[in-house]
């Protein structure tokens, strides 16, 4: 029997908090048998997974006007002249305006490219699940298609001054990627 009260609102708060984590705990045990796979991380990346990062100057952080076209000095880009706007976290079926990638990168974002014919089920699934799970203004996960053809690799991450390419799609490097780079963009970081 109740008294019009919802039987949560009476349990302690020390008990809500350890509900709401089993809670957290058995949707990211169910992401990982859907094959999203744990997307939680440590402060930072396994070195060894990153051994063949490659890091460039920053390329300048100004804002131009949307539809110039800026030449970025790496591909996929890493830093340089941008637009004002950016790219929402997402999985993306279609390429996203490079100006408004590279601001999203300035931000701290993390943004994987794939080649659509290279695309897994089992990438897709794990791209979308980082992508749901870190959305922040200052920490999104972006995942689009190359926005060229015949790219170096099937795969690649990139964040601000930092790029790494795969050859096929490999989970704890995207995890190790992003732990170590997600959220320390230039213009607010806050990891």
């Amino acid at each position: 029997m109740t008294d019009g009260h919802d039987f949560a609102d009476r349990r302690s708060p020390s008990r809500r908090r350890a509900l709401a984590v089993v809670g957290a705990g058995a949707v990211g045990a169910l992401a990982g048998c859907l094959g999203g796979g744990d997307t939680s991380l440590p402060e930072s990346g396994d070195p060894e997974l990153l051994a063949d990062v490659r890091s460039f100057p920053n390329q300048g952080t100004e804002h131009v006007q949307r539809g110039t076209d800026v030449d970025y000095s790496t591909r996929p880009p890493t830093s340089g002249p941008h637009y004002g706007g950016v790219v929402e976290a997402g999985f993306y079926e279609e390429p996203q305006p490079l100006g408004d990638v590279v601001h999203t990168l300035e931000h701290g974002a993390v943004v994987a490219y794939y080649a659509p014919e290279a695309l897994t089920e089992k990438a897709r699934s794990s791209l979308r699940s980082w992508a749901n799970a870190h959305t922040g203004t200052w920490q999104s996960f972006v995942a689009m298609p190359y926005p060229y053809e015949q790219p170096e690799t099937p795969y690649a991450l990139t964040a601000w001054r930092h790029l790494l390419g795969m050859n096929e799609y490999d989970a704890d490097v995207v995890r190790a990627f992003t732990a170590e780079y997600l959220g320390r963009g230039p213009e607010n970081p806050v990891r």
